[in-house]
Order: C-alpha cells, then structure tokens, then sequence
C-alpha cells in the first residue's frame, strides 16, 4: 500500500470514528436523560436558557444560538414550559414578545443532568490516561478550528458573541 494511500484511509477512518463516538453518545444520553423525562433536545434548550443574565431570551434569540427553526423551539418550549421547566414572560419594552426564562424546576433538573452528564463523560472515558484525554482534547480542538475556519458555523447564527455562547456551551456539555 502506497503512504498516501494509507494516510487517505487513516482520515476517512478518523472521520468515521468521530462520527459514530458522537453517535453512540448521543444514543447513550438520551438513554441516560429518559428517566428524568428530558430529552437531549430539550436539556439543550434549558443550557442555553440557563445563560441568561435576568432578561430572558426572545424565541428568536434562542432559535439562533440554537441553530434550529422557530417552529422546532417552539414546540420544544412549549413542552419544557408544560413540564414547569421554564416560563414566558411578557418583554419589558414590546408586550407582544415573550422572553423565555427558567424556572426553580428547571434550574434543579439541569444540575440533575450535569451530575448524569459527569458519570456518562466518566464511563466514556474509562481506560483513557489523562495524558491520552489531554491529547484528545487538543486534536478535538484543532480539528474544530479547522472547521471554523472552513465556514463552518451555523449559517443562521448571526454574531460572533452568539456563535461564541454556542461554542462554548457544546465545550462545557
């Protein structure tokens, strides 16, 4: 086998690796969120919501940072709102606009799932010295500025505070 060869098929392999880690930890924390009656979907809402610094944030706000339709978030606040997770509250300045805002509940079941979130992260990382994740942290992190610099960002996130929020919450999850 020729080296470029070999190095071609080390990179689609490397591709098809991080794609299927990243599936099968999503398919493990829906697993692991069913029970406290979340879903991902929904926890990635309640993150972003958490971020708020007093005023709430407008549905389109959050369906920016999120990089998901109105009428998705919609339907994805409705159930957290149905559920006691988070609240609308009328703007200060436009009484029509809605500002999003969690509550207590959602406040508690958010430090329920980083508890769930730490042992998943933990189990996942079990075998893997700390020299190893630290590696794997800096190619991860390489890998994702060479994305950026690929334009790959969100095409409806607008901003680069809010494509920065976004970035670092996927980090901190």
């Amino acid at each position: 086998m020729s080296p470029s060869h070999s190095k071609k098929s080390a990179t689609i392999k490397a591709g098809f690796l991080i794609h299927d880690a990243s599936r099968l930890r999503r398919t493990v924390m829906d697993q692991h969120l069913k029970p406290l009656g979340i879903t991902r979907s929904q926890w990635w809402v309640l993150s972003q919501v958490d971020r708020d610094t007093g005023g709430g944030f407008s549905q389109i706000e959050l369906a920016r940072l999120l990089d998901v339709g109105k009428v998705t978030l919609g339907g994805l606040i409705d159930r957290l709102e149905t559920n006691g997770l988070v609240t609308r509250v009328a703007d200060a300045v436009d009484r029509r606009a809605k500002r999003v805002k969690l509550s207590r509940k959602g406040r508690k079941l958010l430090e329920r799932i980083e508890d769930v979130s730490l042992e998943v992260n933990r189990r996942i990382m079990e075998g893997i010295s700390p020299d190893e994740e630290h590696q794997l942290i800096a190619i991860l992190t390489k890998m994702k500025h060479n994305l950026k610099a690929m334009d790959a960002v969100p095409a409806s996130t607008t901003g680069r505070r809010a494509i920065e929020d976004v970035e670092e919450e996927a980090e901190s999850i």
